[in-house]
């Protein structure tokens, strides 16, 4: 694929198609790592998945959450068998 290479404002962009950012899963905001090779290759890779900032995440989302009653007791309570 062919990438120009455009001025955005003091500094040099590529703009990728929308069906080749579809198929990388990439979308506005993303953050990739990019390396260059002794010969010249560009390679651009989508960040690892960081486990521990998901966990971090998803700790303070539980902390936020309020628990409730229980519905499987309120079913078991309620089931005749």
């Amino acid at each position: 694929m062919k990438l120009r290479v455009c001025k955005w404002s003091n500094s040099l962009a590529l703009r990728f198609p929308q069906e080749f950012v579809c198929r990388a899963g990439l979308k506005a905001g993303d953050t990739v790592q990019a390396s260059l090779a002794t010969d010249g290759t560009l390679t651009i890779r989508t960040e690892p998945w960081d486990r521990r900032a998901f966990s971090e995440e998803l700790a303070k989302a539980r902390d936020s959450m309020q628990l409730s009653d229980s519905v499987m007791e309120e079913l078991h309570s309620s089931a005749r068998y």
